[in-house]
């Protein structure tokens, strides 16, 4: 008669945890979404940054023209005169994530715009990724686990950088993608089960559609597979959960126009059929030992490895061929960058020169996942209490992605949810262990005499922990006698993997089990400690989204004595481009700002931030460092009409082209020898003040930002660069000015028209007094709107 009695508890507990689980999560979804509105709250609802402006504009075709437009679209507004095939070369995840969510919208008369949809893609994404992590979690330790990892994750800065409202880009659902792809490979590895074995190819395909860091998946998977396999731990469940995502997904990924065939044939996807290939001769093998005599085993495994052995060396040989065959041996430049760090700077300049490519400081991992730092190691070492194939997949997870995180800034990103992960198994367990110290001497102090209190406590523990058991182990053999509920069976035998853990605890002796004990006032101490520490990392992490990473990088704030200073000169620019110029005028600028051109002023770019074609950007490059003249027949070659720049030295704005101008002369020159960095340069430091070289002096850059800045002050300080610059009086004579913002952050310049070329003394003397006095006319015409 126990059973009856004790079961309706446990189960109505279990039911209890279940909502009570079901209903934090739905809070930390709501507060992953919630706490990334701040810069729409703070300022307004806009795309943020550059890339998000081409997904902005793919989006908006999308739902105008239809998938099929989409994938033939040829965008011939982009560079010039060469064009881009849209559906081949992008990612198509987020678009049709976005489009797919808009057209369910509108299905249900809520007419919401595309651009509101692509605001708060972002957001509700961030809180899909943090029920992914709480899922991962849990199938690594627990529901304690999940739950807090889940909460940290839809709060940290690094997350958060890439997903506030308005920051419509590939990471916004890649990171969602990644997650859930590993949760989906540890699922299918603690059951076995083929369902989820097909669902991890689908999120896997899912990840490829969203993102080209997909290829993280695809080397860390394989990794773990053969981590398990040389350690020992080889299972039929390892087999179903790697070997379906090698076939399907492989397949999968090459349906992905921009992927093709680079599934197979290029070296990031290497190591997943090298391993392929190993647990294929680990599965015979142990099949062989399980079916054959131990000296058979002997004969058959001689066999089986020599020609495993055969096979290996053959693919090794084709695939050794296919890597000698490329300058990069199969590498990307991206990649090659990651494994080499030096790489990019010595090979491929466009690369280094992108701010996100560079190395992290330390500050900025505080800045990014705060106390999760320290919290990492803590959990790193549970995860060896026990060590399960799942805890050793999300040690792998930490390790690598702390050094990619090291290589490249951006890749934060992926350290992030491991972190999250790790410190959400160490506070679960350390409060585990602090909250059960003070419970069990709380109940034992109130319900034992104080002379017997050891003994009750651990007495207490296993009568309280083996009483369930046994009752529950009673139940299940009657029901497997009597064999008449199957359902009834089934929840019964949950319940008792569930009191599995408690246990093995009450199993142990007692001396044992006092050990484990803190005492009581250093219990409540370290768990005051921990609720503080967690409460500084929420400040933290309000203050960074609310203050660090909220601000549209399209509109620029200052705070000073004066109040708040808005700066909206990109958007006056594009606008004054969007009216002023002719639909099918041609603009110049450096790439930064080819995807907001395109999109804001819908005018055709030269080049922009695909940086798929470097001789192109090395053009741009060289025509910014020519001189005036040689500059203007670059531009007149590519049919120029407009050139724009970026200055921020009238109102401190660091990130203008005078910074980036070393960039453009180190890709310049990696195409066009004559462009050479030392030219530039004053005893090796880069100035533009009296002491900078005569060729950076006279270089169409420095021409373009500093033309008139004498007018502002007088003296033309450079508040970026804090000096006066060297030349401050000079004329154009083949550009003209043609508009300038309001805080001289975005100037545009015309190129003018060549001048005619007409033989004959007579017809010259005639032609100059007429040049002579129509510009006599168009300057008493024309008036300076600067003036």
């Amino acid at each position: 008669m126990a059973a009856p009695e004790s079961s309706p508890p446990s189960s109505l507990r279990n039911a209890f945890g279940f909502v009570f689980s079901f209903f934090i999560l739905v809070l930390i979804g709501v507060l992953a979404f919630s706490i990334r509105l701040f810069s729409v709250i703070k300022y307004e609802s806009v795309i943020h940054e550059f890339d998000p402006y081409f997904n902005y504009r793919v989006t908006q075709y999308l739902t105008k023209n239809g998938i099929y437009d989409f994938w033939n679209w040829f965008d011939d507004r982009t560079w010039y005169p060469l064009g881009r095939v849209i559906g081949g070369t992008v990612y198509p995840g987020l678009t049709l994530t976005a489009g797919t969510l808009w057209w369910l919208l509108n299905s249900l008369n809520i007419p919401l715009s595309v651009e509101t949809v692509c605001v708060f893609t972002a957001p509700i994404f961030s809180a899909f990724a943090s029920w992914a992590t709480f899922l991962l979690t849990k199938e690594v330790k627990g529901t304690g686990a999940g739950l807090t990892a889940a909460a940290l994750l839809a709060m940290v800065p690094s997350y958060i950088s890439r997903s506030v409202a308005g920051s419509y880009d590939n990471e916004a659902v890649a990171i969602f993608a990644l997650i859930f792809t590993f949760y989906l490979y540890i699922k299918t590895l603690n059951t076995g089960s083929l369902f989820y074995a097909t669902l991890n190819s689908i999120a896997y395909f899912y990840m490829v559609c969203s993102w080209g860091g997909y290829t993280f998946i695809i080397n860390l998977i394989p990794m773990h597979v053969l981590l398990c396999i040389v350690t020992g731990r080889y299972s039929s469940r390892l087999y179903i959960a790697y070997a379906p995502l090698v076939v399907l997904g492989t397949l999968l990924a090459a349906l992905v126009p921009v992927v093709g065939f680079n599934a197979v044939m290029t070296s990031e996807h290497f190591a997943s059929f090298l391993v392929f290939i190993i647990i294929h001769v680990v599965a015979l093998v142990s099949y062989i030992k399980g079916i054959l005599s131990p000296k058979m085993f002997k004969v058959a495994v001689t066999l089986v490895i020599s020609v495993g052995l055969v096979i290996c060396v053959a693919v090794l040989a084709v695939l050794i061929a296919l890597v000698a065959s490329s300058p990069t041996k199969g590498w990307s430049g991206r990649s090659l960058s990651l494994l080499d760090p030096t790489y990019a700077s010595k090979y491929i300049p466009i690369i280094a020169s992108v701010s996100e490519h560079q190395p992290p400081t330390w500050p900025s991992y505080f800045m990014d996942i705060n106390v999760l730092a320290f919290l990492v190691p803590a959990g790193i070492i549970a995860c060896f209490l026990p060590l399960s194939d799942a805890s050793s997949f999300v040690v792998l997870y930490i390790v690598t992605s702390v050094y990619f995180s090291g290589v490249m800034v951006r890749l934060m990103l992926v350290l992030a949810p491991a972190a999250c992960i790790m410190s959400g198994i160490a506070l679960s367990g350390a409060f585990d262990a602090l909250t059960g110290s003070i419970k069990f001497q709380l109940l034992d102090t109130s319900e034992t005499p104080s002379s017997d209190a050891g003994d009750a406590t651990s007495e207490g523990v296993v009568v309280e922990n083996n009483g369930p058991k046994a009752d529950k182990t009673e139940d299940t053999l009657k029901e497997r006698t009597s064999k008449k509920n199957k359902k009834k069976e089934k929840e019964k035998e949950k319940e008792k993997e569930t009191s599995e853990v408690s246990s093995s605890r009450s199993s142990k002796p007692r001396g044992k089990k006092r050990l484990l004990l803190l005492p009581i006032e250093a219990s409540v101490i370290a768990t005051f400690l921990l609720v503080l520490l967690v409460a500084f990392y929420v400040v933290h992490c309000v203050w960074a989204a609310a203050e660090a990473y909220s601000a549209p990088s399209i509109v620029l704030t200052s705070q000073s004595h004066d109040g708040l200073h808005v700066f909206d000169d990109f958007r006056e620019a594009y606008a004054w481009l969007s009216h002023n110029t002719e639909v099918d005028d041609k603009v110049a600028s450096w790439w930064d700002y080819g995807y907001q051109t395109t999109a804001m002023a819908n005018r055709t770019v030269i080049v922009d931030n695909n940086t798929w074609n470097n001789t192109h950007i090395a053009t741009v490059g060289t025509a910014m460092s020519s001189p005036e003249k040689a500059a203007w027949e670059i531009f007149n070659s590519l049919d120029v009409k407009y050139v724009l720049v970026v200055f921020g030295g009238l109102v401190g704005y660091p990130s203008d082209d005078i910074n980036k101008f070393l960039w453009m002369v180190r890709i310049g020159g990696g195409v066009f020898p004559h462009i050479k960095e030392p030219d530039y340069l004053r005893e090796g430091q880069y100035r533009i003040d009296s002491q900078a070289t005569p060729t950076m002096l006279n270089c169409l850059m420095y021409k373009l930002s500093y033309y008139r800045f004498v007018e502002t002050d007088g003296k033309a300080f450079d508040r970026v660069r804090r000096t006066e610059i060297g030349k401050k009086y000079f004329k154009l004579t083949h550009f003209e000015e043609v508009f300038t913002t309001h805080h001289w952050m975005v100037r545009i310049y015309k190129l003018k028209p060549p001048r005619n070329r007409i033989r004959g003394k007579t017809k010259k003397s005639k032609t100059k007094s007429s040049s002579t006095t129509s510009s006599k006319s168009s300057r008493k015409g024309k008036k300076n709107p600067w003036h």
